[in-house]
């Protein structure tokens, strides 16, 4: 008994929607359902599962925009990310023109999340940690058992999140990722947002942003 997940790349912006699900009773959720819900609902046929939320990391248009009418469509509650991300979810309409997608409309999810909120898919547990400085209100979510974490866009393979957005910040971001993220091992495989994965052990010994000289084991 596991938890698995299969990516799909959505939007102009090649953001990574995650599929996740529990292997024994094939209950599932998706993180970051930014966008081309039919590729997202084929993905989910084609595994024989049943989608149970939508959770969000944080409210950037790129990981939100499909959100709303999937939720409508599947009939489930959409959680997260953490209230101080609403000004960013409230700012969608706003977001669409800014990046010339089709308008999405503003929207609260039927749950915010907290530090040391659990988020249970099937039987497996997702662990949530407040991970800010791209947005105020980002979350991680982590999964002790299969060693996973999906980070949004708090850090990626070489490289971190942009920190010049409204309410961004560069020095709670690197220190999201290394008080919160760090602890959680080296071995550790985490889904960013954009792009490819990696662990958190590769990127403590060559990203150029937060690398701290750890050698790998």
């Amino acid at each position: 008994m596991s938890l698995q997940f299969e990516i799909v790349p959505v939007t102009p912006f090649q953001q990574n929607c995650s599929i996740i699900w529990c292997d024994e009773t094939k209950e599932a959720a998706m993180v970051d359902p930014g966008g081309d819900i039919h590729l997202l609902k084929e993905k989910v046929q084609q595994l024989g599962l049943t989608v149970t939320k939508l959770i969000l990391t944080h409210g950037h248009l790129d990981h939100v925009g499909g959100t709303a009418p999937l939720a409508a469509e599947l009939n489930v509650p959409v959680i997260g990310p953490h209230k101080e991300d609403a000004f960013w979810l409230q700012g969608l309409p706003r977001q669409s023109e800014m990046f010339g997608f089709p308008l999405t409309e503003a929207f609260d999810p039927d749950q915010w999340l907290e530090e040391g909120d659990v988020v249970t898919v099937g039987n497996q547990k997702l662990n949530v940690l407040l991970t800010p400085g791209h947005t105020p209100g980002h979350i991680t979510l982590h999964n002790e058992d299969a060693k996973i974490a999906f980070v949004g866009d708090v850090l990626f393979r070489g490289g971190i999140g942009r920190t010049d957005f409204p309410k961004g910040d560069y020095q709670t971001l690197i220190d999201s990722i290394k008080n919160k993220l760090w602890p959680l091992g080296n071995d550790v495989t985490f889904v960013p947002g954009h792009g490819p994965l990696s662990t958190f052990g590769n990127e403590r010994a060559s990203n150029p942003f937060v690398a701290d000289e750890m050698p790998l084991y």
